[in-house]
């Protein structure tokens, strides 16, 4: 772990079957909505996951990218857009898998300030940035998405 993952307590690893459940039950929230969107904006990279379980579920066929980088696997820092998407927003749905300290999030909520924002994950520095999630876990958790680790043979406790 570097120095920047040192300020994370507790670690909530998530297997691909957790996110795909947890995508699906955004799904279902975001159904209840009653809302209908004409498009749909992925969040890169974390959030095209969860776009396209939430894209079948939901039967919507525009999908569209917003590249913006705020961190790597080392440390947290400045935020930089990559690709953008033009409009307001409206009638769109925005979708990543984590709201965490939210910077990734003011970007895109800037950029199209009228689309109705959705994350599978939140965490209290970001949750009031996004209209709907599923899952609130604390701000020292790390999430560790099944994308960024591996099963593998773990020694026994009690040794071989």
């Amino acid at each position: 772990m570097t120095k920047d993952h040192d300020r994370y307590k507790r670690h909530y690893p998530i297997s691909w079957d957790q996110l795909h459940r947890d995508a699906r039950s955004l799904a279902r929230r975001l159904h209840d909505t009653k809302k209908t969107w004409e498009k749909m904006v992925a969040v890169t990279r974390g959030g095209l996951v969860p776009a396209a379980i939430i894209a079948r579920e939901l039967s919507i066929h525009h999908i569209d990218t917003v590249c913006v980088t705020s961190y790597d696997w080392q440390r947290q820092g400045e935020t930089t857009i990559l690709k953008q998407v033009s409009g307001s927003g409206r009638g769109c749905l925005i979708i990543d898998d984590l709201v965490d300290t939210g910077a990734t999030a003011r970007v895109v909520r800037n950029m199209l300030p009228r689309a109705y924002f959705a994350t599978v994950y939140a965490k209290p520095a970001g949750k009031s940035l996004v209209d709907a999630y599923v899952t609130e876990v604390s701000q020292d958790t790390w999430i560790l998405f099944p994308w960024d680790s591996e099963s593998r043979f773990v020694v026994p406790i009690a040794g071989l």
